[in-house]
């Protein structure tokens, strides 16, 4: 069905294997016509001309890491279209603070080619080793630095992609100021692979700081965990890079599933946060400086700050291990939830409330990027009890979690995107005009429906 592909040069095409049929979560089993691997624009340029002449559909394919099924179709048979061999580092300007990668390159690749110019790129995620920038920019992906440094969006300068009909868009100009229109760059991240496809970007570098300090703190609450944040924002300005809060529940999985892995507080808080700095000479300082008076402010109750790489790292390993020892345990319903800083305590209480109206002997572990008002809300089995247990209380237990984000001003996806997981609630919660918007753009650049089919729409009539 695809020997129309077959003459194309500077293209690989072979038969779908699994890993390019499932997500990190299991909950889709996809479809592919074959997976196409391009190793220039311009294949990538053909493949899609090619599939929209016959309205044939087609998923962009980085890492395969994303949690919403963006990667995936159970209903259509599609060409995947691998991002693999675009793995070329184009130009690195460390004098204009700029790298340029295709769409190919893992995001650990592209910290690494940072790192030898003596610069950083800032963006961090749990899966930078496998996920690609394509991927990362097409999911717009947040992570642990969001704080100080935003989003994926806020880290790009320009981008080459390519539209559905195999226009190629090349716009990877160096330049922190080009006022010169729309700004495609910023529709299509973000756009999940549904307005074309992003082969490569020009990326904002950072100093990398001079001084770095981490440490993991016990507070009372997420209220008390906000009022620490302020504080040390008072003293520290923005030198903050990561503020992480962490319940205990998500500890005893880990002890549970990794008991290796050492707790690093020798009291057991029900509430925990991890925070990292980055600064100047003297910054480091400064960090003892406040945790002293947060302590003297009784903000915090106990301590550890890191006094080596090796243990930085260790502190960071208990937090980018969360999410497995969640996936190990298995979730009934997992939540990308934010809300305005003001209203997460709040938001955690009536959730909970809400979750056990549905559950009442379900565990929550409740984490995330509390500096950016970012969580990620789980509800599990309870002891001795299989997530199977609850399948009819799935959809319940994540509406009443969506719905009270929504009715705090917050959304029902902070970072992990709407992919195909997500349709029913962007219908449900999103702004009605902007869906009006985002369906004539959709029209307007991918008329015949082959990008992506099934992620961020419904079946509906895009027109």
């Amino acid at each position: 069905m695809t020997d129309f592909l077959n003459d194309l040069p500077d293209l690989t095409l072979s038969v779908p294997t699994q890993a390019y049929l499932e997500e990190p979560r299991g909950r889709y089993q996809g479809r592919g016509l074959t997976v196409a691997k391009p190793a220039t624009v311009d294949a990538v340029a053909a493949v899609l001309t090619r599939c929209n002449a016959r309205g044939v559909g087609v998923i962009p394919w980085g890492g395969g890491t994303g949690l919403v099924g963006g990667q995936v179709s159970e209903t259509r048979d599609c060409v995947i279209l691998s991002l693999e061999k675009l793995n070329r580092v184009r130009d690195c300007a460390p004098g204009d603070a700029t790298l340029t990668v295709e769409a190919g390159v893992t995001l650990a690749e592209a910290q690494a080619e940072a790192a030898k110019v003596n610069r950083l790129f800032p963006l961090s995620i749990a899966s930078e080793g496998s996920a690609r920038i394509g991927g990362v920019l097409a999911t717009n992906a947040g992570g642990v630095n969001v704080l100080r440094y935003g989003n994926a969006r806020d880290l790009v300068l320009g981008i080459e992609a390519v539209l559905a009909d195999g226009t190629i868009v090349s716009d990877l100009k160096r330049l922190r100021k080009d006022n010169t229109g729309y700004d495609l760059r910023h529709l299509l991240i973000g756009a999940e692979g549904t307005l074309g496809v992003i082969t490569a970007a020009s990326l904002r570098l950072m100093p990398i700081p001079a001084e770095r300090s981490t440490a993991f703190l016990a507070v009372e609450s997420p209220k008390a965990a906000l009022n620490l944040l302020a504080d040390m924002q008072g003293r520290l300005g923005e030198s903050i890079s990561a503020f992480e809060l962490i319940h205990r529940q998500g500890l005893d999985f880990l002890a549970e599933h990794f008991p290796a892995m050492r707790h690093p507080l020798e009291s057991r808080p029900d509430w925990m946060v991890l925070v990292e700095i980055g600064g100047s000479k003297g910054s480091a300082a400064a960090f003892e400086t406040a945790l002293e008076a947060a302590f003297e402010a009784e903000l915090v109750s106990d301590a550890v700050l890191a006094q080596s790489d090796g243990q930085r790292q260790a502190l960071w390993d208990i937090r980018e291990t969360i999410p497995e020892g969640n996936r190990l345990t298995g979730s009934i319903s997992s939540h990308d939830i934010s809300v305005p800083l003001s209203r997460l305590p709040e938001f955690i209480e009536r959730a909970g409330v809400a979750v056990r109206a549905i559950a009442p002997d379900a565990r929550i572990n409740c984490f995330g990027h509390v500096g950016d008002g970012n969580l990620h809300y789980n509800v599990f089995p309870a002891p001795g009890r299989m997530k199977a247990d609850y399948v009819n209380m799935r959809g319940q237990v994540q509406t009443a979690v969506h719905e009270v984000a929504d009715a705090l001003d917050g959304s029902v996806s902070a970072e992990h995107g709407i992919g195909r997981l997500k349709v029913g609630d962007l219908e449900r919660f999103g702004d009605p005009g902007k869906r009006i918007a985002m369906r004539a753009i959709k029209a307007a650049l991918d008329p015949n429906g082959i990008m992506n089919p099934g992620a961020l729409f419904d079946g509906a009539p895009l027109g």
